[in-house]
């Protein structure tokens, strides 16, 4: 639900730049900043909202605590110990199943940013205008989140691990259709759907077998350990997908991108057989 509730804004943006761009072209400022200054001021408008509604949230948290203390005359708090990094470190290294969802998570991110963040150049490259692109990252998006529910619920109702193997499948699918595109603008769109919805696929079924495999105590830990990975593997993959399209092309980008999940897909093969 927390990952659906981001649909609207996502799918909305991409096909609100070109009006951005050209609201503050009156202004003296070029069209392309234009989308840039009025997410600015959205993300300064979502902060104030989320610290404010933050606060009240642990001022209610805190009235709550302090009278279960007062009624039982013990402490509730948990040990700094088990929310630090280390303690994520050795609850996911403790457990291969943890490990998996780790790697899917990581592995899953990776491949799609590498690949979206090179697609509207590849897209502008072959034609294609900001709105036709827009349209197109909107599909990626639509593809990431709108599904997310539904990822949830085969989660729980066929596994885990099964869903991590539709993750894989929709991610490599994804790379094959976007790679091959060869200016198709209808091509590079399916692509770009399939690679949302596999990145959903993953990231849901990794982090609910992440939350699964480790103990409650450390589970803050280990989620923290899990975002601080996939975003720093992204981050390099997003900075190195430009110099592989640079020199080597799009459709290369793609088969490296599937590459990444090689490992993710070992990891999955091995949790099988120790299932059976």
């Amino acid at each position: 639900t927390v990952v659906w509730a981001t649909t609207i804004g996502a799918v909305l943006g991409p096909n609100i730049a070109a009006p951005a761009g050209r609201s503050v072209v009156g202004l003296g400022i070029p069209a392309a900043a234009g989308p840039f200054l009025w997410a600015t001021g959205v993300f300064v408008v979502a902060l104030l909202t989320a610290r404010a509604l933050a606060a009240a949230d642990a001022a209610h948290a805190a009235a709550e605590t302090g009278n279960a203390e007062a009624g039982t005359g013990t402490s509730t708090g948990t040990g700094a110990e088990e929310r630090s990094l280390r303690a994520g470190l050795a609850a996911v290294a403790a457990s291969p199943r943890a490990r998996l969802a780790l790697a899917t998570i990581a592995g899953s991110h990776t491949a799609m940013v590498s690949i979206m963040v090179m697609t509207p150049v590849d897209l502008g490259h072959h034609g294609a205008g900001i709105e036709l692109i827009g349209l197109v990252i909107s599909g990626h998006i639509t593809g990431m989140y709108a599904f997310s529910p539904l990822m949830g619920w085969l989660a729980d109702r066929i596994g885990r691990l099964s869903v991590i193997f539709l993750a894989l499948a929709l991610l490599v699918c994804a790379a094959a259709l976007a790679g091959t595109s060869d200016g198709s603008h209808v091509q590079s769109a399916a692509g770009l759907f399939l690679l949302g919805l596999g990145w959903s696929a993953g990231l849901v079924s990794g982090s609910a077998l992440l939350t699964d495999s480790v103990p409650q105590a450390t589970r803050a830990a280990a989620q923290g350990l899990s975002d601080l990975t996939m975003n720093a593997c992204a981050g390099v993959g997003g900075a190195l997908s430009g110099l592989v399209v640079a020199q080597a092309g799009y459709g290369w980008l793609n088969v490296m991108g599937a590459a990444l999940l090689l490992p993710v897909a070992a990891l999955a093969l091995l949790a099988l057989r120790r299932r059976e």
